[in-house]
């Protein structure tokens, strides 16, 4: 559990430097070397997406909303499902966990978070990137401690998802018409990793993503968007 508390401790350090600015933003990124054809047959255990849902008050606080959370929940649950006929892998759900176990999923999941907000940032944001990544080759990682996971699910390779929406209280959008904030905030990330060594091999993230996370057509754009150029995937439907 230390270990996991370091990654995300330097995870975050990253995270803070700077903050993004207003500039054309990448959305996908695949490590050096990774190839569709390392996958190809294996199952990919999916994790439980963690699903952020609520109110965006006038003052720019996040105000959580329970029931739209839950709603959002199942809707994308559902959609994952429909939206394997397009992808080449099984995807098979992390088994229900315990203790010490299930603690150790939740750190991990909350560790893939905050590096998909760096990756966003300092990947996605060629303008922010840091000396050390100039060059551009994404090269992330959750570190080594992921292959206790591997042993939990039985799967090597393993998909977080991640979304966050705060849907603009009427004080917010007022306030966007006079003193010019920002109403609202849209963003996900979904990220193929290698268990057994912790590395990112692909992300897909926004942080303009679109479909309303409330209601049945707005979540099937949204997984439509996270799992677009899933390394061999098929197009999904419009």
């Amino acid at each position: 559990m230390k270990l996991i508390r370091v990654w995300l401790s330097l995870a975050a350090a990253v995270g803070i430097a700077v903050s993004a600015p207003a500039m054309a933003q990448e959305k996908a990124g695949v490590r050096p070397g990774f190839e569709e054809t390392q996958i190809a047959g294996e199952k990919i255990v999916l994790f439980r997406p963690d699903i952020k849902v609520g109110e965006q008050s006038m003052g720019g606080l996040f105000e959580p909303r329970a029931e739209w959370t839950d709603t959002a929940r199942e809707l994308i649950g559902a959609e994952l499902e429909r939206a394997q006929v397009n992808l080449s892998n099984e995807l098979v759900k992390m088994p229900e966990l315990d203790d010490e176990d299930a603690e150790l999923l939740d750190e991990y999941q909350a560790l893939f978070d905050t590096v998909s907000d760096s990756i966003i940032e300092y990947q996605f944001f060629p303008g922010n990137r840091l000396p050390t990544r100039k060059g551009g080759d994404f090269d992330w990682t959750l570190g080594p401690g992921t292959s206790r996971l591997a042993e939990l699910s039985g799967a090597r390779y393993g998909l977080f998802i991640m979304t966050e929406d705060q849907y603009g209280s009427t004080g917010r959008k007022i306030a966007q018409l006079f003193i010019g904030v920002q109403s609202g905030v849209h963003k996900g990330a979904a990220g193929l990793v290698d268990l057994q060594t912790g590395h990112v091999l692909w992300m897909n993230a926004d942080l303009q993503m679109g479909g309303d996370v409330r209601d049945a057509e707005g979540v099937k754009k949204r997984v439509r968007q996270l799992l677009e150029d899933f390394p061999g995937s098929t197009p999904a439907a419009e």
